[in-house]
């Protein structure tokens, strides 16, 4: 028996670009001697659909689509996600489901039983859970069809004590009973890069504790901040993977069945470089949110800092130099080298720059407010104008020529508010706002990694917002190597204070950057979507209340 992993791209909403790429794929499969060609979760109408899910004519349209599809198996079967409705009198309308076709028809389905409801994940919100375990028989070959989690049902429970996993039913060891030949699973599991391995080891886990082949096939690239990174796998019974698709690349592979499990032509799956990794995420990441929006061209604003030197690399492989518009706002604080690193940058990558200066609406804002400001000392308050003169000028060469503008604020800034409201906050898509300012240093190495792209000053000038005189990031926040790890414990960990501090960080330290958090959240909430590469992001993964004190 032959099957295909179709690794793919879909769009979420566009049923005719899903459906094509799936009857390629199929068509391919097909011209290669395969039985059956697996895709991925809801690959009909793309993932997550959201709250799109709650319109009739947007289940009508995944219906129509998986008839169409359905209409072009003709000897080969496929295995497709998409929502189907829930006949039952009770529970929400809809399922999870993959649904296997064949010669013009459906021939099983099987429904998701697992609805994560967590981080990013609000399946529960729109699905029924299934309850019905049984196997699909193919060519003599009896599968065990699972969704997503239904495979990886010993999810932790967080940093909770005492609790091994926060699932009551454990779909594989329902179907393990029936003693199937094989194991499918289809997913839409975003990428973190914390996750790499630890999803590959559940596959691996997971036909081992059952001497059965295990087949994962995942979807890839980004649909808005969740990126998918594809590394679609083959697992013998032994554990050992016979096949690893390629991290943000669309795929159809075709292999036997009897292959797999004699073990032949094993890959070298070694460890992959966590800065490689993120660097092809983000690119994926802004890749896919301006042709799935429809936008083609990018400005930022280069300040001859690290983040925006990051920032403009990413976006130059992304879109194509030509595509890319950096603008250099200099103020009075701006010392000469920042806009000639700028500079240097802007011309190494063949990007296009306009060189404008703050200091006239400074000053303009300056005599508006000499009234009102009468008597007070400079602050913050003019520091935030300056940021937001920035903003108001890229939002113009937005509206003006069509640009997307990009974020370029880290997420170490972002955690502790270290940002200008309606000013470095400004844009349509955070590209780093996840990657710790720590990492960026390590993306910045990974870019120079076959020469100097990102000039050396700018690496190694300390970190400053440059807003007033002699000003460092380290005036406000701790070093980030300081900061970074203590970040790290408490979101993405979710560590109690006591419990960093008790690993050796300083308390007044710890409370002062947890402080900052909490009291930074209504920032957060205005700021645009991020491009998720982490276990717990800002944005649809972290759900904090505004109005609390805790």
């Amino acid at each position: 028996m032959k099957i295909s992993i179709a690794q793919l791209n879909y769009h979420i909403g566009n049923f005719e670009k899903n459906k094509g790429l799936i009857i390629k794929a199929i068509d391919k499969a097909r011209s290669e001697g395969s039985d059956l060609v697996v895709f991925s979760e809801l690959c009909v109408p793309g993932y997550p659909p959201l709250d799109l899910l709650d319109r009739i004519d947007f289940i009508e349209k995944c219906n129509r689509t998986v008839n169409e599809i359905t209409d072009h198996c003709k000897g080969i079967a496929a295995v497709i996600g998409t929502p189907v409705y829930n006949k039952e009198p009770g529970g929400r309308k809809l399922y999870n489901s993959a649904l296997v076709l064949s010669d013009g028809m459906t021939i099983f389905s099987a429904n998701k039983s697992l609805l994560p409801t967590y981080d990013v994940f609000d399946e529960y919100r729109y699905f029924e859970p299934g309850k019905e375990f049984r196997l699909l028989s193919l060519k003599g070959i009896n599968i065990a069809l699972t969704i997503c989690e239904d495979l990886w049902d010993d999810q932790p429970h967080g940093n909770w004590p005492g609790s091994a996993g926060i699932y009551p039913v454990a779909p594989m060891e329902e179907l393990a009973v029936f003693n199937p030949d094989l194991v499918i699973n289809i997913s839409a599991s975003p990428f973190s890069y914390q996750a790499v391995e630890t999803r590959r080891n559940i596959f691996v886990a997971k036909a081992l504790k059952h001497r059965i082949p295990v087949i994962s096939v995942n979807q890839t690239g980004a649909n808005t901040g969740l990126i998918f990174d594809g590394a679609s796998l083959a697992v013998n019974r032994n554990g050992q993977i016979f096949r690893q698709l390629g991290y943000f690349e669309e795929a159809v592979e075709t292999f036997s069945l009897e292959d797999l499990d004699a073990g032949f032509n094993l890959p070298d799956i070694g460890r992959a470089e966590t800065a490689a990794l993120i660097h092809k995420a983000l690119i994926t990441g802004i890749q896919d949110y301006f042709a799935k929006t429809g936008f083609r061209k990018a400005i930022l604003g280069l300040s001859g800092g690290l983040d925006s030197a990051v920032c403009l690399c990413l976006a130059a492989e992304a879109l194509g130099p030509d595509n890319v518009l950096a603008l250099l706002m200099p103020s009075r604080y701006s010392p000469g080298s920042s806009v000639n690193d700028s500079v240097v940058l802007a011309e190494k990558l063949g990007i296009k720059y306009q060189l404008v200066s703050i200091e006239e609406p400074m000053r303009a804002f300056e005599k508006t407010l000499k009234g009102p400001f009468k008597g007070l000392k400079p602050d913050v308050t003019e520091e935030n104008i300056q940021a937001r003169i920035r903003a108001i000028l890229l939002m113009a060469y937005s509206n003006k020529f069509g640009y997307m503008l990009l974020n370029t604020s880290n997420k170490s800034e972002t955690a502790v508010g270290y940002s200008t409201l309606y000013g470095d906050m400004a844009g349509g898509l955070s590209v780093i706002g996840d990657v710790y300012k720590s990492d960026v240093y390590k993306l910045a190495s990974y870019i120079n990694r076959n020469g100097e792209t990102i000039p050396e000053p700018i690496i190694r000038k300390p970190p400053s917002a440059e807003l007033k005189p002699g000003q460092l990031d380290t005036d406000s926040l701790p070093p980030y190597d300081i900061l970074d790890p203590i970040l790290y414990r408490y979101i993405e960990l979710q560590k109690p204070p006591d419990e960093i501090v008790a690993e050796g960080w300083d308390r007044s330290i710890v409370e002062k950057v947890i402080r900052m958090i909490n009291v930074s959240e209504y920032k957060r909430y205005q700021a645009p979507p991020i491009l998720r590469i982490s276990s717990k992001s800002f944005g649809d993964g972290w759900k904090m209340p505004l109005a609390a004190r805790y």
